[in-house]
């Protein structure tokens, strides 16, 4: 397939009644399991939405805009109980429940059809005691969840038990946790403190990979044999997780992600490796629109430089910030998230940031 480079769907914080309404970055993106036709989205308003990103029907009661050459996703619903903002999402297998986690220092377990946090995990003396970075669903039938935090640790939990006690903590970091990937009994956790350590679970087992910088995001490939990591040097490594080595690194001279926790991902069945961009002190970048970069996976050829604009056309949100000296501070859609659908085996992929629009890739 070629990479997916034009938008084709826009979700915005609006429900078809109150165009153009966006409320603060958006922080998390997630596709429902397969087939994955949903989106759901964690922003810093504190809030998570549910859209179908391309609704077939009409909006009963509403007349039909112009229509736009790029839709608008529907919003379906929108969840509300964290107090502070929303910074990680995860779905379970049977669309039924999904895992959210932010700044409450809590990890909330949703009923999706009925919008309700059926259990909270955390916000007591055996949670986390600061912001909670990733959250991911781990074991049969996705009966645990796994969250990593700013207080250095990983805490695995069990949504069957009645206990407000995690069953584990892991706690080898030396600096907040920022990424986590599961797969079967391993659990996968990335620091700040620039390593990568791979947990088993079962066998009490940790091996611990060092990057020497600020790892950002962690992708594992199907096979578990290899991982996709971001680091805050503007790089990206396939790391081969039998020896450690680097089996490939990806770069660009205009790539920045220095400072931010920006995503990067597996896509298009392992042929495409994407990245964000947090898009800093960029002088060419006058219209302040966003950035994801794709490179081929073996090759390391860059494929795409795909721009990520604010939102549909003539729609401008951006409030402007004046700073002490009285001139217009400069603004940039940092594309922090990202979300590939089936795992990154399907034909679509979105991206989200700071300009509060969550922006959909790829086949209808």
């Amino acid at each position: 397939m070629a990479f997916p480079d034009k938008p084709a769907a826009y979700l915005l914080g609006s429900n078809g009644h109150s165009l153009w309404t966006v409320t603060g970055p958006v922080h998390a993106v997630a596709y429902s399991a397969s087939p994955g036709s949903y989106i759901l989205t964690g922003s810093s308003d504190r809030s998570i939405r549910l859209y179908n990103p391309f609704p077939s029907t009409t909006i009963p009661g509403i007349r039909p805009q112009a229509k736009p050459s790029v839709p608008q996703g529907r919003l379906i619903q929108t969840y509300a109980a964290h107090g502070y903002e929303v910074l990680s999402l995860d779905v379970a297998a049977d669309n039924e429940r999904f895992v959210s986690a932010g700044g409450d220092r809590s990890v909330f377990l949703w009923d999706v059809s009925a919008a309700v946090t059926t259990r909270r995990f955390g916000g007591n003396a055996q949670g986390h005691s600061a912001r909670i970075n990733c959250v991911s669903f781990a074991g049969d039938g996705d009966s645990l969840v796994v969250s990593g935090g700013f207080d250095t640790t990983v805490r695995i939990w069990d949504t069957k038990s009645g206990s407000f006690k995690p069953i584990q903590v892991l706690g080898d970091a030396r600096d907040a946790i920022t990424s986590l990937a599961v797969r079967g009994p391993e659990v996968v956790a990335g620091s700040v403190d620039g390593r990568v350590r791979s947990y088993d679970v079962r066998m009490g087992r940790c091996t611990t990979d060092v990057l020497g910088v600020s790892v950002t995001s962690l992708s594992l490939t199907k096979d578990g044999r290899a991982m996709l990591v971001g680091t805050l040097d503007s790089k990206l490594r396939m790391m081969d997780r039998d020896n450690g080595t680097c089996l490939r690194a990806y770069s660009d001279p205009a790539l920045k992600n220095e400072e931010l926790r920006v995503q990067s991902l597996l896509g298009g069945g392992e042929k495409y490796v994407i990245a964000g961009d947090e898009m800093t002190g960029e002088a060419d970048n006058t219209d302040g629109d966003g950035r994801i970069w794709a490179w081929d996976l073996l090759s390391g050829e860059l494929v795409a430089r795909v721009k990520v604009p604010w939102g549909p056309q003539g729609f401008d949100q951006r409030k402007k910030v004046i700073g002490r000296d009285g001139k217009e501070k400069k603004r940039s859609n940092v594309t922090s998230c990202l979300a590939w659908r089936e795992k990154g085996w399907g034909d679509q992929f979105c991206v989200g940031g700071t300009s509060g629009v969550v922006t959909v890739f790829g086949a209808l």
